[in-house]
């Protein structure tokens, strides 16, 4: 069993005590929940992903993001879907690669109105896991998160590298630990497609949603 007290402690810009976590997903956010209560951070997870395509895929994920904060005693925040207007920003940006123009309309929309009700509930920091993945480019998940903090006002995006010191490695360890739905593309329907598009190349069966686990 992994001891959280060997952890090193985190502490937020500011000094401050609490933080709105958003959340992409469970496997992403576990590592990042795991060190704010070994590090006695008050906070809540913002789960607000009108990205993710189709339903059933969104339901997936988010209810095993619900499980996870059900039980680690977190309040989860359960944000409106919102999925048609993420594609009315995403029009004309169907063909952008991963990591392209598209991506930084996606994390601006999410982390705008994880910043609109952080400043809302009287946080002053907000930040996310989307950070963690290798698969995401960290500059401009930073840049986003520090914009919609300077949008809002009186708020300040923590920047933290939750990939170093092992995070990476404990992301995984507490997906298999818990069994997290194992997502096998990065959401939204354009990723799906590309997705398919390289498995098909690849001579891969196309993705089955809902039936992978780690």
């Amino acid at each position: 069993m992994y001891n959280m007290k060997h952890r090193e402690k985190l502490i937020p810009p500011d000094n401050e005590k609490q933080v709105l976590l958003h959340s992409c997903c469970a496997p992403c956010v576990g590592e990042l929940m795991e060190a704010f209560v070994s590090s006695n951070i008050d906070f809540e997870v913002f789960f607000y992903n009108p990205n993710i395509h189709p339903k059933k895929e969104y339901d997936i994920r988010k209810q095993e993001n619900m499980r996870y904060c059900k039980d680690m005693n977190i309040p989860f925040i359960d944000a409106d879907y919102d999925p048609k207007r993420w594609f009315q920003l995403a029009e004309g940006l169907e063909y952008e690669p991963e990591r392209g123009k598209r991506c930084t309309m996606c994390f601006d929309m999410r982390f705008l109105s994880a910043a609109n009700y952080a400043k809302e509930k009287g946080y002053k920091v907000f930040t996310s896991s989307l950070g963690i993945s290798r698969w995401k480019d960290m500059d401009q998940i930073n840049s986003s998160g520090t914009n919609a903090a300077e949008s809002v006002g009186d708020m300040t995006y923590w920047t933290y590298n939750w990939r170093k010191k092992g995070g990476s490695d404990r992301m995984y360890q507490i997906a298999k630990e818990n069994q997290f739905y194992k997502q096998e593309y990065c959401g939204c329907v354009y990723s799906l497609r590309d997705t398919n598009q390289w498995r098909q190349d690849s001579g891969r069966d196309k993705i089955d949603m809902g039936k992978s686990f780690y």
